[in-house]
């Protein structure tokens, strides 16, 4: 396991990480869900909770005020009703809680819904592999993760205990509403105190649970190697592909270069096929082009057309590249073509006046 670990200097793919996010595994802390409930809790109660007390002191008295039911049959709509109004006075806080769950769940993993955890596993029921991952170096990290949390936790609740000691004392020479308040106030300052001291811990543990998913999610060369063979498909797949774009642009190719009026060569690497009719065209106009042997196709097209071949190798080169078949030729090109065709016109006994003019303004 270790020199598989060690083999594993990859970083994840794009649909490593995809795929495991469909499984449910991301990189989450439960700590940080735990605190940050605890801590949007206490500042409900510092908002909701005086108005929530009087509203169950209301309940309580209006119950005990009030003639109780004394057969079953009655008691029972009484019952539901006292219940009805205390949910009613709790629900906002129950409210609040639920929606700071979701919330820190969804800043934690984002828009992830999959019931993939839930499927069986039987390998996780098998007791031998549970005493195995019971005693494994990531157990033991964890227990000692745990134990050093307790124990901070634990200092930290001490020292403020410490701190509020004289005012406990003192609780014992006040009455009970004043009492009941000193506790209330102790406790509510104390979980709050302990609740930001949890939501640090738990924000560490989350970078900590990033760095490891991130650490487990690494893939080896190999790995690699094979998921971009399986994006790209199969080899077989890939050649029937490329033999029909061959012969699609073959097609183009016969039925495009008979109306060029001349090809430009490489001499044999690159050829472009030009069509310019200076009465009909705004300027020259790239109808084929292909490299290799496209382009010995698209060569032995025009000489079984009589279309004149011109070997200009930067001319080509640069067509070839930057205009696509189909479209007119760029301004910078048309001093060169009309050259080209000023000389491919004389030799097919065509008028070439004009044609420097038309393309060249003069």
């Amino acid at each position: 396991m270790p020199a598989d670990a060690d083999a594993r200097t990859e970083p994840p793919t794009q649909r490593r990480r995809d795929e495991a996010r469909k499984k449910g595994q991301t990189a989450k802390s439960q700590d940080l869900t735990g605190a940050v409930v605890l801590f949007a809790a206490f500042v409900a109660l510092n908002f909701l909770g005086p108005g929530m007390f009087k509203s169950m002191m209301l309940i309580v008295r209006a119950g005990l005020l009030s003639e109780t039911p004394g057969d079953l049959g009655s008691l029972m709509p009484f019952a539901a009703a006292v219940v009805v109004e205390a949910f009613k006075r709790v629900a906002p806080f129950l409210v609040i809680l639920f929606l700071a769950v979701l919330a820190v769940l969804y800043a934690q993993v984002g828009n992830v819904v999959t019931l993939q955890p839930l499927k069986p596993n039987l390998s996780k029921i098998n007791p031998l592999k549970g005493i195995a991952r019971l005693f494994s170096t990531r157990s033991v990290m964890m227990a000692v993760q745990n134990i050093w949390k307790l124990a901070l936790v634990s200092l930290v609740v001490y020292l403020m205990l410490a701190h509020t000691a004289s005012p406990v004392i003192y609780a014992f020479t006040l009455g009970f509403p004043d009492a009941f308040w000193l506790g209330s106030s102790l406790a509510f300052n104390l979980g709050m105190e302990l609740s930001a001291v949890l939501l640090v811990l738990a924000l560490l543990d989350l970078a900590w649970q990033r760095y490891k998913h991130e650490k487990d999610m690494r893939m080896t060369k190999e790995e690699v190697k094979d998921e971009f063979r399986s994006m790209e498909g199969d080899p077989k797949v890939k050649s029937r592909r490329r033999e029909l774009q061959y012969r699609l642009a073959l097609q183009r190719i016969r039925r495009d270069v008979p109306k060029a009026d001349v090809v430009v060569t490489n001499p044999t690497h690159v050829a472009v096929a030009i069509q310019y009719d200076a009465e009909a065209m705004p300027a020259p106009k790239v109808v084929a082009k292909g490299a290799d042997e496209l382009a010995l196709r698209i060569r032995q097209i025009a000489t079984e057309h009589r279309i004149p071949i011109v070997e200009r190798k930067a001319l080509a080169r640069a067509l070839y590249e930057t205009v696509d078949v189909g479209q007119y030729l760029p301004e910078r090109f048309y001093r060169a073509i009309a050259e080209i065709l000023a000389y491919v016109y004389e030799l097919t006994g065509r008028s070439p006046i004009g044609v420097q003019g038309s393309l060249v303004g003069g």
